[in-house]
């Protein structure tokens, strides 16, 4: 039996008429950048996620990036974040000229460490006299990013103490969390409107999917809105008057157009998407595999919240990882690894000073993660020939 990873055609079809309908009424106005599709999913977006302020943008990437320009992290910065996760996240970082400075997650999660926030600032920094926070080597902390990885929140109550107490800007990347949710102060916080500002990626194999590239940046401060708003488009504020250099990181009102049509039914998929965790967590629990495969956490369960993870991956650890993703793809099952490489081991970064043994639960996290599918439109037999065959796997090499 064929499993794929992903089929994208298979949430396209029920949508197809809406979405094409909505495509059309776009190119019928001809508005194609921006415009009163991008403004009306700006809005969408907001009250959906909780956020005070959206701006649809390029990508995801360029969502975090609009933000560190208009918040003016640059060169003799640090801005903190998890070492396991997708690149842009730190990339972003030093684009603007700051310096990413990792800090190890929490293995069972996957999210970024409050305890090794904590004692990173109180052991490798130092606070100024005007409470301006210093590493060792003298770069000023600005930021901290926590990531909710694979659509489950980071944190968020520890995590923002400790930038109050630090005067750190908490950024949430929020591209794989879309409608996650998070018990705060006594009430609901929603993955990208927690944080002073945040980001989400609609990259189409996300939870929330354009046909393209897109993505929203989010923040709480009207000032900063401002500025996102106006940095998004070549720093024009009015139009053809540039009192900041921006860029070139607008939202394609196609995009737009898409998305509003998909915003409707994330609810019911996510739904579907922990129904299928939930059935993955019987299945090897009957196939007797939890010895071996450590299955996703769900640490905000019993919290009463709906979305309390959102599976934009379901993804498991396992011994001999490699060789099990190679078993699986002979069988036609779908897999993937996220990710291969802590991002303090990458190439690229290996001027930080960073060395293999630096974020041990990054590098573990690395060396035995494997994604499985978790699409909403799968059946249950589907599931259930990935749980066998891993079985399969585990008999033939004597787990």
């Amino acid at each position: 039996m064929t499993v794929p990873l992903l089929d994208l055609k298979l949430q396209y079809g029920p949508l197809r008429d809406e979405i094409q309908q909505r495509i059309a009424e776009v190119c019928d106005t001809q508005v194609f950048c921006l415009g009163p599709r991008v403004a009306e999913l700006e809005k969408e977006v907001a009250a959906y996620s909780g956020a005070k302020h959206a701006f649809g943008t390029s990508s995801g990437t360029d969502a975090q990036l609009v933000l560190l320009m208009a918040l003016g992290i640059g060169p003799g910065d640090a801005v903190l974040t998890t070492p396991y996760t997708f690149f842009a996240t730190a990339g972003c970082v030093s684009r603007v000229g700051a310096t990413p400075v990792f800090i190890d997650i929490d293995l069972q999660t996957y999210n970024l460490s409050p305890a090794a926030l904590r004692t990173f600032l109180e052991e490798k920094c130092h606070r100024l006299e005007n409470d301006i926070i210093i590493t060792a080597n003298g770069l000023r902390v600005k930021a901290v990013i926590p990531v909710h990885l694979f659509g489950c929140c980071a944190e968020m109550t520890d995590i923002l103490a400790i930038g109050h107490e630090y005067g750190l800007h908490v950024m949430e990347d929020a591209a794989q969390s879309i409608g996650a949710e998070y018990l705060l102060n006594g009430g609901i916080g929603k993955s990208g409107s927690m944080g002073d500002s945040g980001y989400f990626s609609f990259y189409p194999t996300k939870n929330l999917g354009a046909f393209g590239d897109a993505g929203m940046a989010t923040c709480a401060s009207p000032d900063l809105a401002a500025k996102v708003d106006a940095m998004r488009n070549h720093g024009m504020a009015p139009r053809y008057f540039h009192a900041v250099i921006g860029g070139n990181f607008r939202m394609d009102a196609i995009q737009a157009a898409v998305l509003s049509v998909k915003l409707r039914h994330l609810d019911a998929w996510s739904d579907k998407r922990r129904e299928n965790a939930a059935l993955y967590r019987r299945l090897f629990v009957e196939a007797g595999l939890t010895a071996k495969v450590v299955l996703p956490i769900e640490p905000y369960a019993d919290r009463g919240l709906r979305h309390h993870h959102i599976y934009n991956q379901y993804v498991i650890r396992a011994p001999d990882r490699n060789k099990l993703r190679d078993f699986l793809q002979s069988k036609g099952i779908g897999c993937e690894i996220y990710y291969p490489l802590s991002l303090h081991e990458q190439e690229c970064f290996r001027d930080l000073g960073y060395e293999a043994g630096d974020f041990p639960n990054s590098e573990r996290a690395a060396a035995e993660s494997l994604a499985l599918p978790i699409f909403p439109e799968l059946q249950p037999e589907q599931l259930e020939c990935v749980v066998r065959s891993i079985r399969e796997f585990g008999d033939a090499t004597g787990w």
